[in-house]
C-alpha cells in the first residue's frame, strides 16, 4: 500500500463530507450538487462494512442490494453525470503520479484536492472550480478501490454530447429552464406539462411529467424502451421502481437541477431514506429524493443510481424500527431482506 493510500485510509465517511462541504465553495456551481450526489452514490462505510464482512455474499444479501455499488467495474465511468468528468483522464493521471511522490505528509482533505486540482487546471488550462470536484471523486475512487485497479483502467472517456456539451454556464441555464407551456400558458393549471432529463450508466434522455405528478409515475409511462432488458431493477420506465409508497427504496435520485421545483420532504420520505441509508440532506427540497414522494412542479434534471440497498441501521445505525407498507407484489418480494437488513440482531 502507498503512501497516499494509507493517509486516504485514515478518514472515515463522515469526514469526507465535512472536506466536501467546506470545498464546496470552490465547486463551480455546474458540479456543485453532482459531486455531493456521487458521494452518496458511492458511500464509504458500506463499501468497507462489505470488504470486512465475514461472508462477502451474506451481507449483500442481508442488505437487500440490487445492481452495482462497488467502483472497481466503474473506475471510469461512475461520474460521467459530472461536467469535471470530461477532465477525467488528466485527473486519473495526476492521482497516480501523486501516488507516487506522496511521503509522510499530513494535509488536510481538503487541502489535498486543492492541490492536485490546482496541478490539473494549471495543465489543462481550465479554472480550478471546474477541476476540484472530479479529483475528490478521483481520490475517493483511489481509496475504495486501491492504486491496482484504478491505475489498472485507460481513463479515456466518450465526448460529451447534447446538453453536457455545452458550456459549464449555458448548461446551468438549461437546466433551470422549463418548458414551454405556449401562447396560452398562464390559463393552465394541472395539465402543464414538463421534462425530467435523467442519466444513469446506460445513457441520457427525456420523460414527460405533468405538473404536481410524482417523478416514479410519469417515468412508467415512457414505454419508449424495453427498460427491464436495460436494468432488471426497471419494472415500467427508467427509474427503478418496486412500490409507491417508500418502501423499496429502489427509486432514489440525485437532483441536478430543479430541486426547488420538486414538493418539500414528507415525514414518511425522510425516515424511510434513513432506512434505506442514502444519507438525505435536511433541507426541506434536497438533492437527494426518492422519485415516487417527489412530485414536479417545473422541468427537473436527476441522475440515477445503478444500485439500491437497505443500510441505514447496519452502517449507520439510524433506524430503531421498521414498518412495512408494501403496496405491490413486487415490492413485497423484498420484505424478507428489508426486516433482515433492520432488525436488532446484528
Amino acid at each position: 500500500m502507498t503512501n497516499l493510500e494509507s493517509y486516504l485510509l485514515k478518514f472515515s465517511e463522515e469526514e469526507w463530507l465535512e472536506a466536501i462541504e467546506q470545498i464546496l465553495g470552490c465547486i463551480h456551481e455546474v458540479d456543485r450538487n453532482a459531486v455531493q450526489i456521487w458521494f452518496r452514490f458511492y458511500p464509504l462505510e458500506l463499501i468497507r462494512f462489505i470488504q470486512n464482512a465475514e461472508d462477502r455474499e451474506e451481507a449483500i444479501r442481508s442488505l437487500a442490494i440490487q445492481g452495482d455499488f462497488e467502483l472497481n467495474d466503474q473506475v471510469d465511468t461512475s461520474h460521467t453525470f459530472l461536467y469535471g468528468h470530461r477532465h477525467w483522464k488528466t485527473v486519473k493521471a495526476a492521482i497516480v503520479a501523486e501516488s507516487k511522490v506522496f511521503t509522510n505528509q499530513t494535509p488536510t482533505l481538503v487541502e489535498e484536492i486543492k492541490q492536485i486540482g490546482m496541478l490539473v487546471a494549471e495543465k489543462l488550462k481550465v479554472e480550478r472550480p471546474l477541476i476540484n470536484g472530479i479529483v475528490a471523486v478521483g481520490l475517493m475512487t483511489l481509496n475504495q478501490v486501491g492504486l491496482d485497479a484504478f491505475a489498472a483502467t485507460d481513463g479515456d472517456v466518450e465526448k460529451p454530447t447534447g446538453i453536457m456539451a455545452k458550456s459549464p454556464d449555458q448548461i446551468i441555464r438549461a437546466r433551470a429552464e422549463d418548458d414551454s407551456q405556449g401562447i396560452f400558458g398562464f390559463l393552465k393549471t394541472d395539465n402543464k406539462k414538463y421534462s425530467v432529463a435523467y442519466a444513469d450508466s446506460k445513457g441520457s434522455g427525456k420523460f414527460n411529467i405533468i405538473n404536481d405528478e410524482e417523478i416514479a409515475s410519469a417515468s412508467a409511462r415512457n414505454q419508449s424502451q424495453k427498460w427491464k432488458e436495460r436494468d432488471e431493477r426497471c419494472w415500467e420506465g427508467v427509474v427503478p421502481v418496486e412500490c409507491r409508497s417508500a418502501s423499496c427504496g429502489t427509486c432514489w435520485v440525485g437532483v441536478l437541477g430543479g430541486q426547488e421545483k420538486l414538493t418539500e420532504v414528507a415525514r414518511r420520505e425522510r425516515r424511510q431514506v434513513k432506512v434505506f441509508g442514502y444519507r438525505q440532506p435536511a433541507d426541506p427540497q434536497p438533492f437527494l429524493r426518492l422519485a415516487c414522494q417527489a412530485r414536479a412542479f417545473g422541468n427537473v434534471t436527476i441522475v440515477i443510481p445503478p444500485w439500491n440497498g437497505v443500510f441505514g441501521k447496519k452502517i449507520y445505525g439510524n433506524v430503531e424500527e421498521l414498518e412495512l407498507e408494501p403496496a405491490t407484489t413486487s415490492a413485497a418480494k423484498l420484505r424478507e431482506a428489508i426486516a433482515g437488513a433492520t432488525s436488532n440482531e446484528g
